[in-house]
């Protein structure tokens, strides 16, 4: 019977301790030219996040862990997850059923994007200076996926009711098993829709999304890792604005007064501000990384509301 070829340059190092297979898993990814950017940054660090993860280790020990010398049935699954990162360009986060985000833990799998926005950011500072964090008692995240943008405003904001939407009813079910890891099933209501479409006429201190935003052509260009992410969590139409429109034509209608609309389109920046000259977005800085998120205050949706209801 024949056996799968090796994906690997180079045989791999006889007895490792951690960090030995940490460094030859880092140079095989370099070799192969993979992708980063799904809650990792490089080599190393999917790497050590897929050695870690094999192990049961913990990343605070990390300094004494790098000299431990895992057995044999350890090495054999460490490399066979190196195997599978090499072979179909599967991101670390989805290997490991896992990632990170706002300093929490979220199960993730193919049915939902990675967690990576610069939303943590903004979480952790309460969106202050441009909402009062006590102020703040309803929130909704559209486009939630596996919710942890939606988790993290409940845990920030202790007296919120967050409402959290989503068009896949498989995405859902993801943040349905997130809502109750973190025990917020009581202010975390999970909604099947389009935007605010399941949502009445509810209105919110916080509106937050991180929508689809990838234009057709950048979808065509992307690394095969972000293939293994859902489509419609990405693609939105011919210049990336397609879901984004919606939003801002019906925002206003669900705002609170002195609430704000927080919304990440990364690299749609550019075509947008160009879709809407007069809006006044206010684009956010971050410290860690990260951009392509406008603010936009209740007033300056009534200033523009005319132009932004303009888009269908």
């Amino acid at each position: 019977m024949p056996t799968t070829p090796s994906p690997f340059t180079r045989k791999p190092p006889a007895a490792p301790t951690v960090a030995q297979l940490i460094r030859f898993g880092a140079r095989e990814f370099d070799a192969a030219r993979l992708a980063y950017g799904h809650g990792t940054v490089d080599a190393r660090d999917d790497a050590a996040a897929l050695v870690f993860h094999a192990l049961g280790l913990d990343h605070a020990d990390a300094g004494t862990a790098y000299t431990v010398k895992p057995g044999k049935p350890q090495v054999e699954q460490v490399l066979g997850l190196f195997a599978e990162r090499l072979r179909r360009r599967v991101p670390v986060a989805y290997l490991m059923g896992r990632m990170w985000f706002a300093g929490l833990e979220f199960e993730v799998d193919q049915r939902v994007i990675v967690p990576r926005s610069p939303f943590a950011e903004l979480i952790a500072r309460g969106f202050a200076p441009w909402i009062d964090p006590a102020r703040v008692l309803r929130v909704v995240d559209l486009g939630t996926g596996s919710g942890c943008i939606a988790i993290a405003c409940a845990l920030q904001f202790p007296l919120a009711r967050v409402d959290a939407v989503d068009l896949s009813p498989a995405a859902l079910e993801v943040a349905a098993r997130n809502v109750q890891r973190h025990g917020a099933g009581a202010r975390v209501r999970l909604h099947l829709g389009d935007t605010f479409e399941p949502l009445g006429d509810a209105v919110y201190d916080l509106i937050v999304s991180n929508p689809p935003y990838v234009s057709d052509a950048e979808m065509a260009a992307l690394p095969r890792e972000y293939l293994h992410e859902p489509d419609m969590a990405l693609r939105a139409g011919s210049d990336g604005l397609d879901v984004v429109r919606r939003i801002l034509r019906d925002a206003y209608s669900h705002l609170a007064p002195g609430g704000v609309l927080v919304v990440e389109v990364g690299d749609s920046e550019g075509r947008l501000q160009q879709a809407y000259p007069g809006v006044p977005f206010l684009w956010l800085e971050f410290e860690h990384g990260g951009g392509g998120v406008f603010l936009l205050t209740k007033d300056d949706l009534r200033r523009h509301r005319h132009e932004l209801s303009g888009a269908s």
